[in-house]
């Protein structure tokens, strides 16, 4: 029992200095260039974009995704009308997600501009 307090003061004092400069690194730091996934400041207008930018990229992922089930079914419908209309409208929804999620990350990137007051490209 001795030992094994001996070995957890220690690893303590060892570790100690980690946490302490642990609070040396900037609040956000991104390890890689990862473009606008990034926040480039700590305001909220920039974390709240990054934020946007992440969920309307998974919301475009899942557009495709529908789109190619829904090629799927059309193709593979082999004269089945009732499943080749059922593809068609999986086609056209997934088309129209993609509309929305195009148009939904340009008017974020419009209002960020405004509220941060800067221009695209600067």
């Amino acid at each position: 029992m001795k030992v094994a307090l001996q070995v957890v003061v220690l690893a303590t004092i060892v570790a100690l200095p980690t946490v302490v400069f642990a609070q040396a690194q900037p609040a956000i730091s991104c390890p890689r260039d990862l473009g606008y996934f990034c926040p480039a400041d700590g305001s909220v207008a920039s974390m709240f974009r990054v934020i946007l930018n992440w969920a309307l990229t998974l919301a475009f992922l899942a557009a495709v995704i529908y789109l190619i089930v829904g090629g799927f079914q059309y193709i593979s419908s082999a004269g089945n009308t009732e499943q080749a209309t059922k593809g068609r409208a999986t086609i056209t929804n997934a088309l129209i997600g993609i509309v929305i999620v195009v148009l939904s990350y340009t008017i974020v990137q419009i209002v960020y501009n405004f509220v941060s007051g800067s221009v695209a490209g600067q």
